[in-house]
This record gives C-alpha cells, sequence and structure tokens, in this order.
C-alpha cells in the first residue's frame, strides 16, 4: 500500500509517516525538503502516482493561500485524473466554518474543494495543538505582564493522537465519496490565562499580572463565544494540555 503524506517533514507529518511505516505501508513523505512544493507543483504528480492514500497534512498559516487552498486544488486535479483515485485524508480544524480569520476560511474553503471533486475523502477536524497554545501564550507575555482577550478559550489536543488516529483513517477501508468523521479534541478546556499561569509555572515563575482586554472584532468574538470549541458528539483522546506540558517542559529543561 502506497500512501502519500504531504508535510511529512512536519511535526504532524513526520509522526503520521513513522506510524504509516511501523504498520508496513511504502511512505512517501512529500514536502518541499523532498522535493515536492504544493505551491508551485514542483514534484507533486510524481509523488502521487499510484498512490492508494494521500494524508494532507500540510499547511503553512502564512501562505495558506498559495500552500493549502491552491495545493489542495493541484492534488485534486491529479487524482482526479489517476485510474484509481487515492483516498484522500484531510486533517482541518474545529470551527474552520465559524470562525472568520482567514487561515480557518481557507481551510473551510480546502474542505468544501474536496467535498466537491468526486474523490474518495475523509475530513478530520482538531482543535489547536497543545503546542500552538504554546506559541499563543509565549507571544502573549511581555515579562511578567500577560495580555489576554475576554472570554478566550481552547479545548486544544495533542497532535501525536491526532497523527495516530489519522494512521488509522489511512490504512483503513477506502470511503465511497466525501465524509466527515467525528471530530478530535483533548479532554480539557483551558483559557488563555490558565495557559499563561500554567506555562510560567513550569519555568518556575510567578504567576503574570494579566491585562484582560474586550474581544474587538469578528474573530476574537467568535473565540469568545467558544466558535473553535468541539461539539458534543466530538472524539475526546490524547494527553491534557496540563500533561502536555508537563512533557514539554522536562524535553526543553
Amino acid at each position: 500500500m502506497k500512501i502519500v503524506v504531504t508535510g511529512g517533514r512536519g511535526p504532524l507529518g513526520a509522526d503520521v509517516v513513522r506510524r504509516l511505516e511501523g504498520r508496513g505501508a511504502t511512505v512517501i513523505s512529500a514536502s518541499r525538503r523532498t522535493g515536492v512544493d504544493l505551491a508551485t507543483g514542483e514534484g507533486l504528480e510524481a509523488a502521487l502516482k499510484g498512490a492508494n492514500c494521500v494524508v494532507h497534512a500540510a499547511t503553512n498559516r502564512l501562505r495558506h493561500r498559495t500552500v493549502d487552498l491552491v495545493g489542495t486544488r493541484r492534488m485534486i486535479t491529479i487524482l482526479a485524473n489517476q485510474p484509481t483515485p487515492a483516498h484522500v485524508v484531510y486533517v482541518s480544524i474545529v470551527g474552520c466554518d465559524r470562525v472568520p480569520q482567514r487561515y480557518y476560511r481557507t481551510k473551510y474553503e480546502c474542505e468544501l474543494d474536496l467535498a466537491g471533486s468526486g474523490l474518495p475523502v475523509t475530513v478530520m477536524r482538531a482543535t489547536q495543538f497543545h503546542t500552538l497554545i504554546i506559541e499563543i501564550a509565549q507571544v502573549a507575555m511581555w515579562g511578567r505582564l500577560g495580555v489576554v482577550a475576554k472570554g478566550m478559550r481552547f479545548q486544544p489536543c495533542d497532535h501525536h493522537w491526532v497523527a495516530a488516529e489519522l494512521a488509522d483513517a489511512a490504512m483503513g477501508p477506502t470511503p465511497p465519496a466525501y465524509r466527515r468523521v467525528p471530530d478530535l479534541a483533548g479532554p480539557e478546556q483551558i483559557s488563555l490565562a490558565e495557559a499563561l499561569t500554567l506555562l510560567r509555572a513550569k519555568k518556575g515563575k510567578a504567576a503574570p499580572r494579566l491585562i484582560t482586554l474586550p474581544a474587538i472584532g469578528d474573530t476574537l468574538r467568535a473565540y469568545a463565544a467558544g466558535a473553535n470549541l468541539p461539539d458534543p458528539d466530538t472524539k475526546i483522546g490524547g494527553f491534557s494540555f496540563r500533561e502536555f506540558l508537563e512533557r514539554w517542559s522536562r524535553s526543553t529543561s
């Protein structure tokens, strides 16, 4: 079984590659570092030739229109012209159809394009990864001062667990058409203020002095309304943010 993993050198994609190889699949890691560029199309057709499945994990938060959207459309065109279209497993974001942030909207556009492609597709949405919450918390800190938006909460998940779910979908049966499987989320909701406090505590520092700003703008208002949070039928799993942070702090100490 030949499986192509786009973004196969990123944190999520590399984990998917390792898991699939461990299960005996022939895996192609498709990234710019392996000569495959979704934005330009370089090397993409050759990488996809003969693929039984494509785990589409490539993304770029800054160049999302070219890497995510144009790249997805290039991939759809190539796969649609193959004798036996590959099963596409696409990882998206919980709330991408509700949060009016450009990156989220692009992810939703990719979902819509895949839904209309006629290909066998599995879309798996996940909440923000723990690593992203750490990045956001670090940006929000200015010395001991923390700046947070009112009502901003997350229910983040462990990207290693998401990688395992993607690998299971790739190795499983091919669906007859487009489908969305249950969304994925971690076991714990956490506010940005709590994330700042926990992150500082793991570094042996005192709790931050918080400045809470009103949720100004459509995106922050959507977060304050919980548009990024999972629905009741979401699949819960992986480490909590506190558990992940404990492991992260040990690995960086």
